[in-house]
């Protein structure tokens, strides 16, 4: 197994890592809209303003494990209040063009620093 480590997305906020490859996949960790500068904010602006953010840093953390966007087989999104589900979905679409991966979204009671939306991902590695 390898373990991603990079700056361009922020670094774990517990005792786990950014994402594993392993057998040729990718496993993301749940990114939140935190910003890759270090600092321990989340973004607390509306929904959309957070996926987008959420979805950058899912971007960099395939990126850095040898993987991209057009190469995720699956996704779970966790949302904070379902009624969100069309605002968020609409920031997916845009993030993801054509490529159309195997998708979950659940809602949840709270998420960590009360984020609004969490998505993890499993690609095949390039």
């Amino acid at each position: 197994m390898t373990f991603t480590q990079t700056k361009n997305a922020p670094s774990a906020i517990g005792p786990y890592s950014q994402a594993v490859v392993h057998g040729g996949l990718v496993y993301t960790s749940g990114q939140i809209a935190l910003k890759p500068d270090g600092s321990d904010d989340i973004l607390q602006e509306n929904v959309i303003m957070q996926a987008k953010q959420v979805l950058s840093n899912l971007k960099a953390v395939l990126e850095a494990s040898g993987s991209s966007m057009d190469a995720v087989i699956k996704t779970t999104i966790f949302l904070a209040d379902m009624n969100d589900f069309a605002v968020v979905n609409e920031v997916y679409e845009e993030a993801f063009g054509a490529h159309k991966p195997a998708r979950s979204t659940v809602a949840v009671k709270t998420l960590p620093k009360s984020a609004l939306v969490e998505i993890d991902a499993i690609a095949v590695v390039k």
